[in-house]
């Protein structure tokens, strides 16, 4: 199958300048990249992709260029080892704007060659602990973080007063570096200058060359009802400053709950454990149980078991996505009496023999365990 012409695949006219060919090339790697292209249009936009590949790097070096404007593509053919055969040079244009690409699509810092590159600050961390009862509720609260000012000494420029900055001589001022690895020509932040643009002869002794200083500040947190452990709060543009002016980070102040004296929390519900007298489980009768908002009262029917549930409706937590608040569920825990007197022991033993005459009617589970061990061992 022939080649279509270079100039045709780039949409361009054979006299068209070398910024309108990059241009083109440009325009059509973004379109085309297989990052970008996914699924059926993967492999028809890869095709694309190398083609407008192929086309920019014969354009972009003027020997390739005038080689095939006078002979076509037999005159760029490797295998015709013409002007534009094996080693030609000249793969420095194509590798820039192939570099150029990738930092746009990517975002990998901004700025370039007029001036050094922006970036933006690092995020911060805070671990807050709050206890079950803010949590459920919500707070306003005040955190200390790390925050950076500008130095009073020499005002931001990170220069010794009556000295300046000067421009970085390696970079002369872009922050970058171009790096050639092989067939691409890679750039980098500047080792000596670390992106800045500027070298500092004689720092500013208060800042140390950096034209700012670390202090603390103090920031209002609104803690929203209904937090569970381990959330984050996302505090905009309070995390470290960034590069050359670019935009702050972020600060993420992560919830940590303390543990309760009495409530264990399961998302939005609430559960506890709640002891009775083995008196009460026997008979029956009201107790009291903690909730978040005050006390409840519950029904302890007759003959209630060690770990029974009793579920309160409402009782729970209302979180941060629900339309209505959790449960709360009480355990039984039927509590032994001890350090008895030898009058309780002795009515106990009475009580026991009592039960012992009244048969398995008293302690149904006791005859039903009794059946499974007789089962077990036959």
């Amino acid at each position: 199958m022939s080649k279509r012409d270079f100039y045709e695949i780039l949409g361009v006219p054979k006299n068209a300048s070398d910024e309108e060919i990059k241009k083109a090339y440009r325009k059509l790697a973004m379109k085309h990249h297989p990052d970008r292209n996914q699924g059926d249009a993967a492999k028809p936009a890869e095709e694309k992709f190398k083609e407008a590949k192929e086309a920019y790097e014969m354009l972009s070096d003027p020997q390739k260029r005038a080689a095939y404007d006078q002979y076509g593509h037999a005159g760029v053919d490797p295998n015709m080892r013409g002007p534009g055969g094996p080693g030609a040079e000249g793969f420095g244009g194509f590798a820039e704007a192939f570099g150029d690409i990738f930092g746009d699509m990517f975002g990998q810092g901004r700025g370039g060659r007029g001036g050094s590159r922006v970036y933006r600050g690092s995020d911060l961390s805070y671990a807050m602990e709050i206890t079950l009862e803010e949590a459920a509720k919500g707070k306003d609260a005040q955190i200390r973080i790390p925050s950076w000012d500008s130095c009073d000494t020499c005002h931001g420029s990170g220069a010794k007063p009556g000295t300046s900055a000067k421009t970085c001589g390696t970079c002369q001022g872009s922050g970058t570096v171009q790096m050639r690895q092989g067939f691409f020509s890679v750039q980098q932040t500047c080792p000596h200058c670390r992106g800045t643009g500027k070298i500092i002869p004689e720092p500013c002794t208060t800042c140390h060359g950096q034209g700012k200083l670390k202090r603390q500040k103090t920031l209002e947190v609104k803690i929203p009802a209904g937090i569970d452990d381990g959330m984050r709060i996302r505090s905009t543009g309070n995390g470290e400053p960034g590069t050359n002016g670019g935009p702050p980070g972020d600060l993420y102040i992560e919830i940590r709950i303390k543990k309760h004296d009495i409530f264990e929390r399961d998302g939005d519900d609430l559960h506890c454990q709640v002891p009775v007298s083995f008196i009460t489980a026997a008979l029956g009768g009201e107790i009291d149980v903690p909730t978040l908002a005050g006390k409840a009262a519950i029904d302890i029917p007759e003959g209630t078991q060690a770990g029974k549930q009793f579920r309160l409706r409402g009782k729970g937590i209302k979180g941060v996505r629900s339309s209505y608040p959790g449960d709360l569920y009480c355990h039984i825990v039927v509590e032994t009496p001890v350090k008895l007197t030898e009058h309780q022991r002795k009515l106990l033993r009475e009580l026991e023999e009592s039960f012992k005459k009244g048969g398995a009617r008293h302690s149904p589970s006791a005859e039903s365990w009794t059946d499974r061990l007789k089962n077990l061992f036959t």
